[in-house]
């Protein structure tokens, strides 16, 4: 790719935009901004600094990784999660349609309302159970009204070695106790964020390589690992792999309990099962299972520094 390209990345020191920043760099001069930066206006709460920024720098795509994730915070603090997941990407995409620029943005599995079984592509029903899922959805909206040329990855039970994640709180508790409850009726599939950057920067470079084919490129896609888990049984796969890699832990039981038993102020969905077949059929990408990218990270997590 020409290093002539520019690529710009939002939310650059997230999970994502993390393993993003390694991902994009091939593809040409990548642009990293947070809402710290001092270059350029990354701040998402900052409508008219953001369009500004894309107007000065003109990028041939533009990367958001940001988002507000906070999801229980949501449900009391609704200006601001719209703020940042609906108005911020609706004036992203106005501004990448004005300069001709490919838009990714990253989306959820909470748009949907988490019933059934079955595996859900990317024309199911919508249904958000909580404010987080409505502006994210709201956010998904703005963009494909927009006009712009956009890649909109819906993703679920996102991890990473860096940061906070399901795998590293239940070693952290099994070191410490000898019982432990986890949900068993929530249903997805744990996603690591350098999958999920490395599916985007395919993506990306195939939209920026096939310009004729744009309107056949863009759109919403199913971007999670394949398979599917219980938050129960991915504490177990943690805990077991754990164990036999050398690691000492207090924990002898893990209990399955409804997810009722933690109750929170968002809903949370039962079902995140995410069909990837588009992803497969439009791209040609196909996920590996998830238990391969939990597996990877654990051992970056535990492997001595």
């Amino acid at each position: 790719m020409s290093a002539d390209r520019k690529i710009l990345l939002l939310g650059k020191n997230g999970q994502l935009g993390w393993e993003l920043q390694r991902a994009l760099a091939p593809l040409g001069t990548l642009i990293a901004l947070d809402r710290h930066s001092s270059e350029a206006c990354g701040d998402l709460a900052d409508l008219d600094g953001l369009a500004a920024t894309v107007a000065a720098l003109r990028p041939e795509a533009i990367v958001n990784a940001g988002a507000y994730t906070a999801v229980d915070k949501a449900e009391s603090d609704v200006d601001t999660a719209r703020r940042i997941n609906a108005e911020a990407p609706a004036a992203l995409a106005h501004a990448a349609r004005a300069c001709g620029a490919w838009l990714i943005h990253y989306s959820t599995d909470y748009v949907f309302d988490g019933s059934g079984r079955d595996f859900r592509d990317e024309d199911a029903p919508t249904g958000p159970l909580n404010v987080y899922g409505q502006t994210k959805l709201d956010g998904e909206h703005a963009i494909r009204a927009s006009g712009a040329r956009h890649l909109i990855l819906r993703t679920s039970w996102v991890h990473a070695a860096r940061g906070g994640n399901f795998a590293r709180t239940m070693l952290k508790l099994a070191a410490e106790r000898e019982r432990l409850t986890v949900v068993d009726d929530q249903f997805g599939a744990p996603t690591g964020a350098d999958l999920l950057a490395d599916l985007s920067a395919h993506m990306l470079r195939e939209a920026l390589q096939r310009p004729a084919d744009a309107d056949t490129l863009s759109g919403v896609f199913h971007a999670v690992a394949a398979g599917q888990t219980s938050w129960h049984a991915y504490a177990n796969h943690v805990i077991d792999w754990a164990r036999r890699h050398g690691q000492t832990l207090a924990v002898r039981e893990i209990a399955p309990v409804p997810a009722s038993t933690f109750p929170t102020p968002a809903r949370r969905p039962h079902n995140s099962r995410l069909s990837t077949g588009r992803l497969q059929r439009v791209f040609g990408l196909t996920p590996p299972p998830w238990q391969a990218g939990v597996d990877r990270m654990l051992a970056e997590v535990l492997t001595p520094r």
